[in-house]
């Protein structure tokens, strides 16, 4: 028998104790990745390469503010700035009031919305068709799939914030880098039909030349109208999108709690059981001596038999996070939110790394006072 083998045996000798401790591992590891993963989609992931010089301006007070629409121009005429697409809300509703019936609805400029989300592809011909009809609207591919939307088919939308119902012809069909679950449609729909929303913005979504140049647009936005009497915030995207987050509270210290409380009590599971294995087998470590184990062979054994059932707890833990993850990005309401997020490899890695760790410090003290035993003091052991 292989050293390996003798190792897996021995973790599994008490099946139920051991299956035990696997699946509260697993428990635990599936809440610490998908921990780990928000914390990654929120905190860390940046989004593509174009998202990084995109820009939100708001009105600073509230984002149910708004903002002249003139202020578009005086933006396009700073230096750094490339394009300015105006945005506004809509929050109609589709259907019902069922949250696997919500999408976002935005108001914007069918002539200038792309040049500013550069990495939103649509065909040439479908957004030509869409800027020459004011009654036209562009979906998102994935909100298409999962309405079975077609190019050419009515959408109505039932208005809850402007007292108007969109009666839109979808005109074409974008592919964003990640699903954003939203209907674009001309602003001047709107406008026409709401006399107090003409000349009106809720936000401005911005392009810069450069990454670089973003922190510098972004002051200078808000340096012009920082006396007028509808002052900006401009932050980049991203900044922007974490604001939501940040808006629930500190989010980074309740997910670092929750990560922490999970390793420890994980630690804790698995050290009493490790201590409780060996304890039972103290006369077997005075066998194994006498047959010629060494102190290092003892110590080896027991911590490879808990680090065997950790890493098995964990693998586990990862691949049920990633099917949640997966789940909770295509569940009814909640794609905004997971949208794009994934259990990716360095999360993974991390997740196995921990579950390796924690195997490994709760049998290192049982596991050294039992490669230290007398074999006279363990042949005489009785438990």
């Amino acid at each position: 028998m292989t050293l390996t083998r003798f190792v897996t045996k021995s973790a599994f000798r008490n099946k139920r104790r051991s299956i035990l401790t696997v699946l509260s591992i697993t428990f635990s590891l599936v809440l610490l990745t998908f921990m780990m993963t928000i914390w990654r989609g929120f905190y860390i992931d940046q989004g593509s390469t174009q998202s990084t010089q995109r820009l939100i301006t708001r009105h600073r007070v509230s984002l149910i503010n708004f903002m002249p629409l003139f202020y578009r121009e005086k933006i396009r005429a700073l230096p750094g700035v490339v394009a300015v697409a105006p945005q506004n809300w809509f929050g109609g509703i589709y259907k019902d009031e069922k949250p696997e019936n919500f999408f976002a609805q935005f108001g914007t400029d069918p002539d200038e919305v792309f040049k500013v989300l550069t990495d939103f592809k649509i065909p040439e011909d479908q957004l030509a068709d869409w800027q020459r009809d004011r009654a036209g609207a562009v979906v998102d591919s994935q909100l298409a799939k999962k309405f079975g939307w077609k190019v050419g088919d009515r959408l109505m939308i039932k208005g809850a914030i402007y007292p108007v119902n969109l009666e839109l012809t979808i005109r074409g069909i974008f592919t964003p880098p990640t699903p954003s679950s939203s209907v674009y449609f001309n602003e001047k729909y709107v406008e026409e039909a709401v006399s107090w929303a003409k000349g009106q913005a809720g936000t401005f979504g911005i392009l810069a030349d450069s990454p670089e140049s973003v922190p510098r647009v972004a002051s200078a936005v808000d340096a012009m109208f920082r006396n007028s009497p509808q002052p900006t915030k401009t932050e980049s995207e991203k900044a922007f999108q974490l604001s939501f987050i940040n808006s629930l509270g500190n989010v980074k210290a309740f997910i670092l709690s929750i990560c922490f409380a999970v390793v420890f009590a994980t630690l804790l599971v698995s050290a009493n059981t490790m201590a409780m294995s060996i304890r039972e087998r103290t006369r077997e470590v005075a066998v194994l001596k006498t047959l010629g184990f060494t102190r290092q062979s003892i110590l080896g054994l027991y911590i490879g038999e808990a680090v065997t059932v950790a890493l098995m707890g964990g693998v586990l833990g990862c691949l049920l996070a990633a099917a949640m993850v997966t789940g909770l990005a295509h569940a009814p309401g909640m794609g905004i939110f997971f949208a794009g997020m994934k259990v990716t490899p360095p999360t993974f890695l991390v997740a196995v790394v921990v579950a390796a760790m924690v195997g490994f410090l709760s049998a290192i003290v049982p596991a050294y006072h039992a490669a230290k035993l007398d074999i006279v003091e363990g042949l005489r052991y009785i438990g």
